[in-house]
């Protein structure tokens, strides 16, 4: 996500006084919520779906990410760098390639 899309976000919450309301948990409740939604377009028929709605939920999944950032003054691409190398040495590429298994299935 650019600059200028986080810093939106943040002023749209310091615009209305929304920040109090933001606490880790409230956030991390938010995300679940959301991502339930974005899980709903998908109910009934996985390969006829309306991509503007899935558009509408994965943004608001991504802004509420964001939201909890913020609040816990962490960085996107630390942490998701530090994953990433978690997750290649869970998943070494001659055990996992065209594989679905759990890292410790593999």
């Amino acid at each position: 996500m650019n600059e200028d899309t986080k810093k939106r976000i943040k002023q749209m919450n310091v615009d209305r006084d929304w920040s109090k309301f933001h606490t880790p948990s409230n956030l991390a409740k938010s995300i679940s919520i959301e991502a339930n939604e974005l899980l709903e377009c998908f109910q009934w028929d996985e390969n006829n779906f309306d991509l503007e709605e899935v558009k509408k939920e994965l943004a608001d999944v991504l802004i509420y990410c964001q939201d909890l950032l913020d609040k816990l003054n962490l960085n996107d691409d630390e942490i998701i760098n530090a994953k990433m190398d978690e997750n290649e040495k869970k998943y070494p590429i001659e055990l996992s390639k065209g594989k679905a298994n759990k890292y410790n299935k593999l």
